[in-house]
């Protein structure tokens, strides 16, 4: 390149005018600024007079601090090789923070990014005269750049942590390509696919079709829940989302998407719809239950008011309300049974038991109405020791629900089977029936509060749907299962259940253990009854005094204090309700009276989680009794502390 001072106006004039800022430097190591053009001058907020005659890299010191700030050394080796080489030496985009001096004198640096190129300018006789550093500030590109690269790790990120499938679509939606994840897609091998006839089942596809045509029409977002083909072949739910992305024209190029496996949630959702649907159903059967005995009894007070009334006539009357009173009676404790077994209310009373004897009790119960529906009732009881510990009144309870369940829903003139097996350590109990039979959805609900199988017309078949759910919660509190199944409509139903079965030792032990405590008679006690219900502790005094002990009561903890200093008792029946002061505190203080602190202390109360026992045992009560109180239970207690 030719000398500038030969056209020296010409050069400045061009020099400045450039919008590309640069500055002419000496070919010389500590590179001092010959001249500066405005461009440059805007860009790094410098005036002309502090840079003239400067050093470059004492107008543009680096940053000692800063351990990234390599721009200095960069800039000073590409000068150098503009020297050693006479060629024109490019920089990509280099880091070089620019010094600025705050108002108060305070230095900071402010990071910019520079692409420059150094070319060298050199005299007639060939020596490099000067230096042209020619400087663009790419702050804004680097930084814009640094944002997508982010962006672009948190998509990623994103994706990878998702369980969704990320999809595209062309602007027809004819085929989908997978972006990310498993997901629903049964090939992930074949990257594109017919998506319509692949993934969704043909019952759906004019739904999601219909959904489709208005996304497109309309350019908005496609969001649809629908049916889905899974990775494993099976029919689940998705929620699918899909956005439109537009070309500079407005037009549609394609579509993004994600579609989440909501199978879940929706199972969850129809087993709710179906709870509420069992809620009514059984609502609108125990009002029809309740009301159906309230006519003939209605009817029978009638008889009764009119006159004249004869003996027979009477006897009659009474004995039809006796029995409506007791069916009623019948429903009310089916529904408080299920709802303390439930709520786990109910403590079993464990001994070891022949299960043969349960059985027998059992099918004694159910007997009228197998000898009423005309049924054949077969047994089958295996050979050999059929001993399980447990609650005999509930296993009875169990098996008898088994049997009247079978009974309800078999033909008249039907058969059922009860059998007992021995399967190693586990004692097997079936009830099979070839009646009306069920459904693989009503099998499934079968063990559900409130779920019923259909009615027969002359309502001969059906219940309120709780005995099977009762069946269930009685058969696990024995550590067992049950279990049903049937062929189909009209082959029948199996119920089956298994418990733990005890060996000849096992038994033994057990029963020298809980026969100890089985007697009903014990020695005279001194008790003191607290319950804040005055008939309560009437009722339960009157008792106690009939098996022959003797009783105080007091309704209110701070009496009962006083009343224990004056005459200790040796036993004090707790309620746990009480006003002021629960029976957890009146036990504690009980205890730390001198006269009571060796008392037995009882705890009378409605609540019968395992944390409400443990309760009681801290608080220094040596037994937790459950409301309604078990009479024998209290009984055998009493014996037990009139020999201690």
């Amino acid at each position: 390149m030719k000398n500038p001072t030969v056209y020296p106006a010409l050069f400045e004039e061009t020099f400045n005018a450039s919008p590309i800022g640069s500055y002419l430097l000496s070919p010389t190591p500590e590179a001092t600024i010959l001249a500066v053009n405005d461009a440059f001058l805007k860009a790094s907020s410098r005036r002309r007079e502090d840079l003239v005659g400067v050093s470059l890299f004492e107008a543009f010191p680096s940053n000692k601090d800063d351990p990234h700030d390599t721009g200095e050394a960069t800039l000073r080796a590409s000068l150098a090789r503009v020297v050693e080489t006479g060629k024109p030496d490019p920089l990509p985009a280099q880091r070089y923070p620019i010094r600025v001096v705050a108002p108060d004198g305070s230095v900071t640096y402010e990071e910019r990014f520079w692409g420059a190129i150094s070319t060298p300018i050199f005299a007639a006789d060939g020596q490099i005269t000067y230096i042209l550093h020619t400087t663009v500030d790419v702050t804004a590109e680097v930084r814009s750049a640094a944002a997508l690269q982010d962006s672009e790790k948190r998509y990623r990120a994103l994706t990878s942590a998702t369980e969704d499938v990320i999809y595209r679509m062309n602007p027809d939606w004819t085929e989908m390509q997978q972006m990310h994840g498993r997901g629903f897609l049964k090939d992930v091998a074949r990257p594109q696919y017919s998506w319509l006839h692949d993934f969704i089942p043909v019952e759906e596809q004019e739904r999601v079709k219909a959904a489709v045509r208005e996304a497109i029409e309309s350019k908005t977002m496609f969001v649809l829940e629908h049916r889905v083909r899974r990775v494993d072949g099976s029919y689940g739910w998705t929620l699918s989302r899909a956005v439109p992305m537009f070309d500079s024209t407005g037009a549609v190029y394609e579509w993004v998407g994600a579609a989440s496996d909501i199978t879940e949630r929706k199972q969850a959702e129809q087993k709710l719809r179906d709870a509420d649907r069992r809620k009514d159903e059984f609502l609108a059967m125990l009002a029809h239950e309740l009301r159906n005995p309230l006519a003939p009894i209605g009817a029978a007070a009638e008889l009764l008011q009119a006159s004249p009334v004869d003996e027979a006539r009477v006897r009659q009357t009474s004995a039809i309300i006796d029995r409506q009173v007791r069916h009623m009676g019948q429903l009310v404790d089916d529904l408080l049974d299920v709802s303390r077994v439930t709520r786990g209310l109910v403590a079993l009373e464990q001994m070891p038991l022949d299960l043969r004897h349960i059985l027998i009790d059992a099918v004694e119960q159910v007997t009228p109405l197998i000898r009423d529906r005309r049924h054949h009732l077969e047994w089958h009881v295996s050979a050999g020791s059929m001993m399980v510990m447990g609650d005999k009144k509930r296993l009875v309870q169990v098996v008898a629900n088994l049997l009247n369940n079978a009974a309800k829903y078999t033909q008249p003139g039907g058969r059922l089977e009860l059998r007992a097996d021995i399967e190693r350590a586990r004692v097997l109990v079936s009830v099979t029936d070839n009646g009306i039979g069920m459904t693989p959805d009503v099998v499934a609900s079968a063990f559900e509060l409130f779920s019923q199988a259909q009615r027969t017309p002359d309502r001969s078949s059906g219940g309120l749907g709780i005995g099977l759910a009762l069946v269930k919660s009685l058969v696990e509190l024995h550590h067992g299962t049950v279990t049903c199944e049937s062929p189909g409509i009209g082959k029948g139903s199996r119920f089956t259940v298994c418990l733990p079965r005890l060996c000849a030792q096992d038994a033994a032990d057990k029963f020298q253990v809980t026969g100890a405590s089985d007697g009903q008679d014990s020695k005279s006690l001194q008790i003191m009854v607290v319950d804040d219900n005055v008939d309560a502790a009437a009722a339960l005094a009157m008792l106690l005094e009939e098996w022959g002990h003797e009783v105080a009561v007091e309704h209110h903890p701070q009496e009962a204090l006083e009343r224990a200093r004056a005459a200790a008792p040796q036993v004090c029946l707790l309620d746990i309700g009480l006003p002021d002061m629960d029976g957890y505190e009146l036990a504690k203080r009980l205890r730390a009276e001198p006269h009571t602190a060796s008392s037995a202390l009882v705890a009378i109360t409605g609540y019968g989680q395992e944390s409400d026992r443990e309760s009681a045992l801290a608080a220094g009560f040596n037994h937790h009794l459950i409301k309604p109180i078990d009479l024998k239970k209290l009984r055998r207690v009493l014996a037990e502390i009139s020999v201690q």
